[in-house]
């Protein structure tokens, strides 16, 4: 037994089957928003008393949620290793922080917006801001090898001049990672920046901006086990100090003036309005407790787990795993895959309403990606995380062999564009608890065309 356990995720609540009665939650849809930490719910609990106003008043419980506020800002640049002198914006969320430093890109050669390079395997959130950005992008083919990735990447770096090379830490499809100390040599030896989406590489893997030499990173609370709706965006200050504020509000200006207002310096300069200091304080104690743990010890778990998924996923007729680099190594705890003749939606509602398993089925925010491995109409997608079992693990592959066998216990059809069900008898979102949190057999809203359905609204998005 390890010495240092890991991190206790918030008991889930129970989740009622099709057939009747309640199971404990499987999941296996963390990629797309981890459970909380307990720590992170005793800390919030902790922190609330003193809930009030950041940098407005003077007021004791506005001082102290002031230092709150400013001591999680550096528990989360010392969690990913930022340097002296580089700032932490507190943002939403990783598309926020990108948006952000979309905005904030200087001009290039002879004073033509900076343009950005990409690949095409990346979520949606470090692909869409650069093509709204001023220089726009370039967005490069996924070759099938990382050492073809990083060749090409060298190549078009020496074609022309960019500002930003903009690369994921680990694919949210494929948990993949990338050389990111190997790219950010190569970005400065050719004068550009590097960003990286720090967003499913943060809770798996330790990252340091000062070990690697990348210039900014970006993540997310809710990826984090950090509800409460922060990110950050972490890196280089002079870009974020010349750029014009992201919003414009109070907190973000010195003095209002006619004509020219005076700004203040980042990161007060991109936080205009009243900040959110509960989810600030969230992220910072989930930084905290993830970084007690010696990585070895989380590493040690997901692999376990992931492994005897991937294994078995590799043995079952017509289950096709997904990888981008045909020479990549130790993904991190995420897993897709395809079916030969079966729909990734029906598959996912299935493994819901008769095992108790969330996983995600779509295409992940990640659409170039999913055309490039012909899976346009979406895939399934399991991630492992620190709550994740033995028992979860044989839950979800014996639902998978179960499904597969033809063996399925209810009767499905499409409603509204969603599979359901048919004639489910659960209250949706229904709990074991005589009243749940909106009161006794409360509802979810049904997207479906009828009621009483499961819930679940399988998405390509």
């Amino acid at each position: 037994m390890s010495l240092h356990p890991l991190p206790r995720l918030v008991t889930p609540a129970p989740v009622p089957l099709a057939a009747g009665g309640t199971i404990d939650y499987a999941n296996f849809d963390g990629a797309a928003t981890a459970a909380p930490l307990q720590a992170v719910a005793d800390r919030v609990a902790e922190v609330l008393p003193y809930y009030a106003s950041v940098n407005r008043g003077a007021g004791w419980h506005s001082q102290v949620s002031t230092t709150l506020y400013e001591e999680a800002r550096h528990t989360i640049a010392a969690f990913v290793g930022a340097r002296a002198d580089d700032v932490t914006v507190i943002t939403r969320n990783t598309t926020d922080a990108f948006n952000l430093l979309a905005s904030a890109l200087p001009a290039g050669e002879g004073g033509a917006p900076g343009r950005v390079l990409v690949l095409d395997a990346e979520h949606h959130a470090n692909l869409l801001p650069w093509h709204e950005s001023p220089g726009g992008a370039t967005v490069l083919s996924t070759p099938d090898t990382i050492a073809e990735t990083l060749a090409a990447l060298a190549a078009e770096l020496e074609r022309r001049p960019y500002a930003l090379v903009a690369v994921t830490g680990a694919s949210n499809v494929t948990g993949e990672t990338l050389p990111l100390a190997k790219i950010a040599e190569l970005a400065h030896r050719a004068g550009a920046r590097v960003a990286v989406d720090g967003a499913q590489l943060l809770p798996h893997r330790r990252f340091s901006l000062d070990a690697t030499g990348v210039d900014y990173v970006a993540f997310s609370g809710h990826k984090l086990y950090a509800p409460y709706g922060a990110g950050a965006l972490v890196g280089r200050g002079d870009w974020l100090d010349a750029a014009p504020p992201y919003l414009v509000g109070g907190g973000a200006v010195r003095r209002v003036l006619d004509p020219a207002n005076e700004w203040a310096p980042s990161p007060a300069r991109h936080e205009a309005g009243t900040p959110n200091l509960l989810g600030v304080v969230a992220l910072a104690a989930a930084a905290e407790a993830i970084a007690a743990v010696p990585e070895e010890v989380v590493v040690a778990h997901e692999r376990r787990h992931l492994g005897r998924l991937r294994d078995t996923l590799d043995s079952l007729p017509g289950v096709e795993p997904l990888q981008i680099w045909a020479d990549s190594t130790d993904p991190v705890g995420i897993v897709s895959f395809g079916f030969a003749d079966h729909d990734s939606a029906l598959v996912a509602t299935y493994l819901s309403a008769e095992h108790g398993v969330g996983v995600r089925a779509g295409l992940f925010c990640a659409h170039p990606l999913l055309r490039r491995f012909g899976r346009p109409d979406g895939a399934l997608r399991a991630s492992v995380n620190l709550g994740t079992t033995d028992e979860h693990v044989d839950r979800i592959l014996h639902g998978l062999r179960t499904y597969l066998s033809g063996a399925l216990r209810r009767t499905y059809t499409v409603v509204g564009g969603s599979w359901v069900v048919v004639d489910d008898a659960r209250p949706t979102g229904a709990t074991s608890q005589p009243a749940g949190p909106c009161g006794p057999g409360w509802q979810l809203l049904d997207y479906s065309t009828s009621t009483r359905r499961t819930g679940v609204r399988p998405s390509t998005a």
